[in-house]
């Protein structure tokens, strides 16, 4: 059969599944690539790809993903985009996918390949962007599965204000070890238990070998799931959307769903900063205070409050951990992982539970069109399971995440408390110029019971890219040091680290912070239960320490990482690169 009759076959089968539901493209971004004699050429490669004259002319919906061969937590995106493509195709869209790149930090982790990771996530926001406006589309189905990838693909759906629908690719199901389940955080733990000689060479592999058995985010509630869960509280993603695991056929039908959705979204006109608000901000806060979710959420939020053009900063993160309970008990605190929620009821019971306490705000508007409250009105709290709780039995009356400030953190910074039972800590200074000379301390035994390890110039502008530390935190954690030394840092950690860690420690060494201005021996006192961090010496001191502080320059001066640095905000602000919302003169869905 000739080319051209195989093209008009396809085009001929095409035709016959798509719905007669009509859109008017007066108003919509495709049409300057779409309508009239003048984008004759234009849709000349749109025919190329096989597309109906019907298609072209139907509103263009980017279905973007993060899907790769970098982990487990992307591998599965390239299937789901299928299911999204079809709820799109189904309710009179016609779908454009694509991808964008994603930096996994489980693989980037404890090696210089972590200062890619939050850089990753501007990457991300800044290619989706670019995409969309370079095919001039007209809404965005987003499916991300890594800690990154879900914040910047959430970022650049608020910065494009088109109607949007976020889907989280799911988690992965947790491994057996000895009876127990496991994730990849105890691989981490592993290697610490290993060089302290409580592991065998045997167990460390038998353990690698199952802690990851199929496709999926990590399995607790780290960054991935944390993000996953303020997807739905902030109103971007379908109620119940980022439970089912991403190896359960179920997620395909969520998925659909969701282009579907976002066809819905484009017909009423709902976009993404008709739902972020600073009181959707809170809601999204609050649920993580109450899953004890990662501390890169304090990261993320403001972020994407940014892009809305909306001042959301770390002390109005720590305000709501303050307040909100710890009802979901999550690893790395506690005993369950993501699978388990999402077996009794997922984050809407979460969030059906904090509604009925009148502890989020039920009035905030949803991609489904419906408010929070509306979306989780039937829901029902399960009994006989002790994944959630109820917020008269929580777990503690605070969130488990905590912010602190003082004269080492004037800017702020934060710890993840959950699990934790002691919330105060003084000793003396061990300081390190970088993660890999901590680590290297850690795994032979060269920290003493007591010591606060201070790690530096690790920071946004510092590291450049302001580093996790879930390699150093783990090998304390599996040494049973976790909750003996405590590590502050101006980089960042995992939202698998556990024990006494507290990031973004403000403003960081690289600006002159007074973290920068440590020395070995000065005694650092925490008290999470006041929010207070300092250092035992006077203004004077730390005002001579200053003048003679000097810049140190990091070895990155060319290429992405050169780049960042020259451009990004304290961690304090979100760690943003460019002025957001507020300094908007047009929107890109108004073109």
């Amino acid at each position: 059969m000739p080319d051209g009759s195989r093209v008009a076959k396809k085009r001929t089968t095409a035709k016959k599944r798509v719905p007669k539901k009509k859109f008017n493209k007066a108003k919509l971004p495709s049409r300057h690539v779409t309508e009239g004699p003048e984008r004759a050429p234009h849709r000349s490669f749109l025919y190329a790809m096989g597309l109906t004259d019907e298609q072209v002319h139907q509103p263009l919906v980017g279905v973007a993903t993060c899907w790769n061969e970098a982990a487990p937590c992307n591998i599965s995106l390239s299937r789901q985009a299928q299911a999204a493509k079809r709820g799109v195709a189904e309710n009179g869209g016609t779908p454009r996918e694509f991808t964008t790149i994603t930096v996994t930090d489980g693989i980037a982790m404890g090696h210089a390949g972590m200062k890619s990771s939050l850089v990753s996530r501007e990457i991300i926001a800044d290619s989706v962007e670019l995409t969309t406006r370079g095919h001039c589309y007209d809404a965005l189905v987003g499916l991300a599965g890594c800690d990154k990838s879900l914040p910047g693909m959430m970022m650049s759906m608020v910065r494009l204000n088109v109607p949007s629908v976020f889907i989280y690719g799911g988690t992965i199901l947790p491994g057996r070890f000895k009876g127990r389940d496991v994730t990849v955080v105890d691989v981490f733990e592993g290697v610490g238990m290993h060089a302290a000689g409580n592991m065998s060479d045997a167990d460390l592999q038998k353990l690698e070998s199952v802690a990851c058995p199929c496709a999926g985010s990590c399995g607790g509630q780290f960054t991935a799931n944390t993000m996953a869960c303020v997807s739905e509280a902030i109103g971007l993603a379908l109620p119940g959307s980022a439970g089912a695991p991403a190896s359960f056929k179920s997620r395909d039908k969520v998925v659909r769903e969701a282009g579907a959705g976002v066809m819905h979204c484009l017909a009423k006109n709902i976009r993404p900063r008709d739902i972020v608000t600073r009181e959707s901000l809170d809601n999204a806060a609050k649920i993580v205070a109450a899953t004890g979710g990662s501390t890169n959420a304090a990261l993320h939020l403001p972020a994407i409050a940014n892009e809305a053009g909306i001042k959301y900063t770390l002390d109005d993160v720590a305000k709501i951990f303050k307040t909100t309970p710890y009802i979901a008990d999550l690893m790395p605190g506690g005993k369950y992982t993501a699978t388990d929620m999402y077996r009794v009821g997922g984050a809407p019971v979460v969030i059906k539970e904090l509604l009925n306490e009148g502890l989020l705000n039920p009035d905030c508007m949803t991609v489904t069109g419906k408010t929070l409250g509306q979306n989780h009105r039937s829901i029902k709290f399960p009994k006989n399971q002790d994944v959630v709780y109820r917020v008269k039995d929580a777990i503690t009356p605070t969130g488990g995440v905590v912010g602190l400030k003082g004269n080492l953190a004037p800017d702020g910074a934060i710890v993840k408390v959950a699990g934790m039972e002691t919330l105060t800590f003084k000793g003396p200074a061990r300081v390190f110029e970088c993660e890999e000379d901590a680590f290297e301390a850690v795994v032979n035994n060269k920290i003493n019971e007591g010591d606060v390890i201070v790690i530096r110039y690790e920071g946004p502008k510092g590291g450049p890219g302001m580093r996790e530390m879930l390699s150093t935190t783990a090998a304390l954690y599996g040494q049973g040091m976790g909750e003996k030394v405590a590590l502050i840092t101006d980089g960042r950690f995992s939202g698998g680290t556990r024990g006494f860690c507290i990031g973004h420690v403000g403003p960081e060494a690289a600006v002159g912070g007074p973290i920068g201005l440590l020395q070995d021996g000065d005694i650092i006192t925490i008290d999470a239960n006041k929010g207070k961090m300092n250092v035992a010496l006077t203004k004077a001191e730390l005002a001579k320490r200053k003048k003679a502080w000097k810049p140190r320059k990091h070895d990155y001066q060319s290429g992405a990482l050169w780049r960042y640095a020259q451009t990004v905000g304290p961690a304090s602000s979100g760690a943003v690169v460019h002025p957001g919302g507020k300094a908007e003169t047009h929107c890109y869905a108004d073109i």
